[in-house]
């Protein structure tokens, strides 16, 4: 094992972030990496995805309509009246200068047109941010004991140790916290039997009602949202989880039939991890990917790239979203570690998995 990362001191002001976007993700990579840098002297660095380099003209980058209309063949959109058309297209408009106030103010990330830009930022939170209230895990929780930091990785990715399903899509529903939980009990079955499962996210928006113990009208509510460590404790009252394939996603709520003789991974324990981003880098490598949430104000238009940060040489945190393939990288999200980038630190939990 080789030294752990290097801490930078940040000298540019951080993004100042509001917490109404909270969004529930699986932290699978510490890295220390250099970033592509941007020029930011270009004359417009805005949306240079959408078309090939060949056609990266001035009148291109200018032409809202055109952009359009590349936005609707790639990510296949219809729109019901010429009305609807046209409010869409204002709509997408306006996101792309949301777009290059984002690449503006964070140059080492590269932000443009994603399969969201139709969206207002008030629709885009309601159907895909699945946050329930408090915006803090329970005072009660299990706290993670502290582990030591002094031989930690300099880089270490569980994609490359065979711990990570391939990326989910969770559709027009604020599931987003059933994903990050099994995301993290897969990695964890992974390493405590050595297989990989798919599991079910269906099974915990259809059955799993938890409650916030401190705020108990605070529960885990399928589409409309939920925690980690709720889910954590209905998959340790219930028994465990099934398959995906046994119990497959349909990104809607609907009615609960799970069947324990299917049982596919349970939890043997759960815990809460401090601020300290050593101690959760020391938890990731110890314990596999861990579900995170974080403020997600900026990712509807993310693409590429580190964010948010000036800094050209960093290390970073690569973030599992269950956004589909077809947004970010390859549905993964990069973000600067060590100073709690977008919140990241606030809510972070760890499952063991049992080893059967």
């Amino acid at each position: 094992m080789s030294k752990k990362p290097h801490k930078q001191n940040i000298s540019s002001p951080l993004i100042t972030m509001e917490r109404l976007s909270l969004f529930f993700f699986l932290l699978l990579s510490a890295s220390i990496a250099v970033a592509v840098s941007i020029d930011e002297s270009a004359a417009d660095p805005l949306i240079r995805q959408v078309v090939p380099e060949e056609e990266t003209s001035a009148d291109h980058l200018l032409n809202a309509e055109h952009h359009f209309t590349l936005f609707k063949s790639k990510f296949g959109k219809t729109y019901a009246t010429a009305d609807e058309h046209d409010y869409r297209l204002s709509v997408f408009k306006s996101n792309l200068r949301r777009a290059k106030l984002h690449q503006q103010l964070d140059p080492t990330a590269e932000h443009g047109v994603t399969k969201f830009s139709d969206l207002t930022p008030s629709e885009f939170r309601k159907t895909y941010l699945g946050l329930k209230n408090p915006l803090k895990y329970p005072a009660d929780a299990n706290k993670a004991p502290i582990l030591p930091t002094t031989d930690l990785p300099e880089d270490f990715d569980w994609r490359d140790h065979g711990a990570v399903t391939a990326v989910k899509d969770q559709g027009s529903c604020g599931s987003c916290w059933s994903f990050s939980t099994t995301g993290a009990l897969e990695g964890s079955h992974f390493l405590q039997t050595g297989e990989l499962v798919s599991l079910s996210e269906q099974q915990l928006v259809d059955c799993d009602h938890e409650c916030d113990p401190e705020e108990k009208n605070a529960c885990n509510a399928g589409c409309n949202g939920g925690l980690m460590t709720s889910a954590y404790e209905y998959i340790l009252k219930s028994g465990g989880i099934q398959k995906e394939s046994d119990y497959p996603y349909t990104g809607k709520d609907g009615t609960c039939h799970f069947d324990k003789s299917k049982i596919a991974a349970s939890v043997a324990n759960f815990s809460v991890i401090g601020t300290d981003e050593d101690q959760i880098a020391a938890n990731l490598v110890k314990h596999g990917p861990l579900s995170i949430g974080i403020n997600a104000a900026w990712m509807q238009t993310y693409v590429a790239g580190y964010a948010p940060s000036r800094l050209k040489e960093k290390p970073y945190w690569i973030i599992k979203n269950s956004w589909g393939a077809n947004w970010g990288e390859e549905g993964y999200y990069k973000i600067c570690s060590g100073y709690n980038s977008c919140g990241m630190d606030t809510m972070v939990s760890a499952v063991v998995s049992t080893n059967t």
